[in-house]
């Protein structure tokens, strides 16, 4: 294994003076190839400022990011998003599909948007569907599709192309314990196939389904462990 995702003492600081929050406070995470983290803690720990610093969405005050071997202090913004486009899939708790395109063409829009031709992305747009078993809903639009198909068809944009890195922000949450679980089965037959994914989850259960469980408290690791430990142990820990 290598290391895909690298948080190399990583602070971050909202506000100044009297307003000034510490959401994070010299995290040190690394997430191998093929490997699937869950971050969990309370409400405020800084779990969704951790996801969005490692996905390059924000940039950190202090330390570094790397990804794919990449630091992203030394990009320039127009860097960090083909970065993004190419190397990192995100997936939201609200899914993030646009309502005026089929399937096909919302996990498309990706590669299209990096430059790659119509016919092409929607043939490896049909692939990813393919991978998580909704190719036969590519002519469909969001609002005709269930919540937990619109989260298949969310995974298969996240996963479209060759990205190594998959960020999942409570991807489960809109859903019910059946439809989660599929969620999370196909989140781990991502990383099988050599994703490095990190999913912030407030479920245990859920959780439980990680190689490993990181768990924040004020914006700090307070501890981490490899499953299974079961879900009542997991939540004695994220309540700590």
């Amino acid at each position: 294994m290598s290391a895909v995702i690298e948080l190399r003492g990583v602070s971050k600081v909202y506000g100044e003076g009297p307003t000034e929050v510490h959401a994070l406070l010299d995290i040190d995470l690394t997430v191998d190839d093929g490997e699937l983290v869950a971050v969990m803690g309370p409400s405020g720990s800084g779990k969704s400022t951790l996801l969005t610093i490692a996905g390059s969405l924000e940039e950190a005050t202090a330390g570094d990011v790397v990804v794919g071997g990449t630091s992203l202090a030394g990009l320039s913004r127009n860097d960090r998003a083909r970065l993004r486009r190419r190397s990192i899939g995100y997936i939201f708790q609200d899914f993030n599909l646009l309502a005026g395109l089929t399937a096909a063409e919302n996990v498309a829009m990706p590669l299209e948007l990096d430059g790659i031709n119509a016919k092409t992305a929607r043939r490896a747009a049909l692939s990813a569907l393919r991978d998580v078993d909704v190719e036969e809903l590519a002519a469909r639009f969001p609002d005709e599709l269930s919540g937990g198909e619109r989260q298949r068809v969310a995974i298969a944009r996240a996963i479209v192309g060759d990205r190594h890195v998959l960020l999942a922000d409570e991807p489960t949450g809109a859903l019910d314990s059946v439809n989660g679980e599929a969620v999370m089965r196909l989140l781990r037959e991502a990383c099988k196939r050599g994703v490095a994914g990190v999913i912030v989850t407030h479920d245990a259960q859920l959780a439980s389904w990680a190689d490993r469980v990181v768990f924040l408290r004020d914006g700090r690791v307070v501890d981490q462990t490899e499953p299974p430990l079961g879900p009542e142990s997991l939540l004695t820990r994220a309540k700590r």
